[in-house]
Formats: C-alpha cells, structure tokens, sequence
C-alpha cells in the first residue's frame, strides 16, 4: 500500500508494456475516473471475481490509467444489492477522451453482455485537490 496524502492507495501491478508513474505523489496533476456500480445479490459473488480477475485487469492493459482500487459502499441509500466504487486514476484528460473513445464501448458492452439488467452503473470524472 502506498500513502498520498494521508490516504492509502493499493496500487496494481505494473503491466508488461506500462512504463508510466503509478505513485501519485510523482504526478503534477491526478485525475479519477470513478465507476459506481449497484450489482444484484444473485451475480454478486461472480461478479466480484469477474472484476478481479477480467475486467479490471482489462481496463488497466488500456494503458489509459496508472492506478485503480475498488470499494464497498458501505453507506447504502435503501437499494437492492451491493454497491461499488472502482477508481481508475488517470494523468491527463487525454488519457481518459482515448479510453472513452477507443476501449470504453467494447468493455462496457462485454459487461453488459455478461450481466444484462442485473447491475446498474454510472460513471463520474473528478480531479484530485488538495
């Protein structure tokens, strides 16, 4: 785990072809693309390995992100199900406009394809201050 600013960050993994900073101390400016998702009880547990093991490990091989974690919303408005925050920490807004443009589609189609109406999501921008 790493600490910025007094917050711990579990960093992931390098991979094969990423060269870029993963410490976010390193960086002048971060950015978070934040993806909210409220999964049903019946695919939760499916989910969560699907997550681990495919599609995170899919976004991150992108090279669009430098980082991610992902949280349990403990704070539940009376839902359904569990809820989730996946961070992807992102340099530039560059990055994020190649993701959204290029990889975003297809890997949300792949999710959609696998869980159909059995999860809801919905996807913030925000810039780390200070």
């Amino acid at each position: 785990m790493n600490k910025w600013k007094g917050i711990e960050i579990p960093f992931a993994s390098k991979t094969k072809n990423e060269k870029r900073v993963r410490d976010p101390r390193e960086l002048e400016e971060m950015f978070l693309y934040n993806v909210t998702v409220n999964v049903e009880d019946e695919i939760h547990q499916d989910w969560i390995e699907w997550m681990k093991s495919t599609h995170i490990p899919e976004v991150m091989a992108t090279g669009c992100f430098v980082a991610n974690r992902m949280l349990k919303v403990l704070s539940e408005v009376e839902n359904n199900g569990t809820t989730y925050s996946i961070q992807y920490y992102f340099n530039r807004m560059d990055d994020i406009i190649r993701y959204r443009d290029k990889f975003g589609p297809a890997l949300q189609k792949s999710t959609q394809e696998r869980y159909g109406q059995k999860y809801v999501a919905f996807r913030t921008l925000l810039e780390i201050v200070e």
